[in-house]
């Protein structure tokens, strides 16, 4: 509770200040999407004067619908907040798979119609620009040239953006039983299973067997693996299809964590720690860090899947009080100087003059000292 709490920063939107220059949609995405958690799975409520866990997911879609930019690629919102940092001129999928996410599981939780209009709103736009392709896979993104076009599609697929599109889905379908997102659900869950799956045992396909895998990259599996079991919960019957997917995994990775590495990259006990890649089984490796020891925590972990309460809402026991106006504030460009009011001049002055006085003493104290 304390982590989620800090990083909610004061204007309680996940923009704290020893982050906001340097976040992206993505990062702020991860942190709704837990705070969304912690609600369906009646997380305990923080104290009342502190932020709420359902609020905080709802500030950052309002946020969302804020950055939404029709300019540009007919809709989508850009990788980055703010332009002044890398990425600004890129509208890729995790990000507006964040927003999907969140929409699809305000609308499941609250039942109100206008997440639901707005995650319809964001998938179809992604099949619009064939972000999500014809058979389901989801493409990293796509560049916003000079000109104002949008022709380049960055055309890699990760396991992490199938994964928070499906989970999405499977919400919509949950609280709609449409058929549109049955289709995306099945279709979705098949082609993850087919493209990022070997021999049953899931991997990074682009990067894994090749060691180009960067770290944000290294963790990717683990979402997938959280995201496949979410799925179950929602849309009981594709559990079948999820559960030898599960099993594997659970299995290959703690066959790998075997590993012995020095400190800082693991400090955990010798022999415990958990390689990347799990093909073959039952070789570590020797990659360690943050994302191959969640990977493996997910993949035992998520086992358990059908031993939990499915997720809860607003009118099914869950008891995270929500703010449908939150989120305000929380754009603001950090570059940009705020006006000056009466005030701050005044202060400025009343400085000003106590540099010139003290200035002025000191060089009179020289003065009289070299006499």
């Amino acid at each position: 509770m304390q982590a989620l709490l800090h990083q909610a920063g004061d204007t309680k939107d996940f923009m704290p200040k020893n982050q906001t220059r340097t976040e992206g949609n993505d990062d702020q995405g991860f942190w709704a999407m837990a705070a969304m958690s912690a609600a369906e799975n009646k997380f305990p409520d923080p104290p009342s004067d502190q932020a709420q866990w359902l609020a905080l997911a709802q500030a950052v879609f309002n946020q969302y619908v804020l950055r939404w930019d029709p300019a540009d690629c007919k809709g989508g919102m850009r990788w980055q907040i703010f332009q002044f940092n890398n990425g600004w001129n890129y509208k890729n999928s995790i990000s507006n798979g964040c927003f999907f996410n969140i929409a699809s599981r305000l609308h499941r939780y609250t039942g109100n119609s206008t997440y639901g209009e707005w995650a319809t709103k964001i998938f179809e736009w992604q099949q619009s620009i064939n972000l999500i392709t014809s058979d389901y896979g989801v493409h990293d993104g796509i560049s916003i040239d000079p000109d104002g076009t949008c022709s380049r599609i960055d055309m890699l697929e990760w396991s992490y953006n199938a994964g928070i599109f499906l989970h999405g889905a499977a919400a919509m379908y949950n609280a709609t039983s449409d058929d549109k997102w049955k289709k995306a659900v099945d279709g979705i869950l098949k082609h993850a299973s087919e493209k990022f799956f070997k021999d049953g045992v899931v991997y990074e396909q682009f990067c894994e067997f090749n060691k180009v895998c960067n770290n944000d990259q290294q963790s990717f599996k683990g979402y997938l693996l959280r995201w496949l079991a979410a799925t179950s919960q929602l849309v009981p019957y594709t559990y079948d299809t999820i559960k030898p997917l599960l099993e594997k995994a659970g299995t290959v990775a703690a066959s790998t964590c075997t590993g012995s590495t020095a400190p800082p990259n693991f400090k955990g006990q010798p022999g415990t720690a958990c390689g990347f890649s799990w093909i073959p089984q039952g070789r570590f490796d020797g990659m360690v860090g943050v994302g191959e020891q969640m990977n493996a925590l997910d993949a035992v972990m998520y086992n358990l899947v059908r031993k939990s309460t499915p997720p809860v809402t607003q009118n099914n026991g869950g008891t995270s009080k929500g703010n449908p106006s939150a989120g305000s504030g929380g754009t603001e460009d950090p570059t940009v100087l705020k006006p000056l009011t009466t005030a701050d001049k005044a202060g400025a002055g009343v400085i000003t003059m106590l540099f010139i006085v003290g200035a002025l003493g000191g060089t009179a104290f020289m003065l009289l000292e070299f006499r």
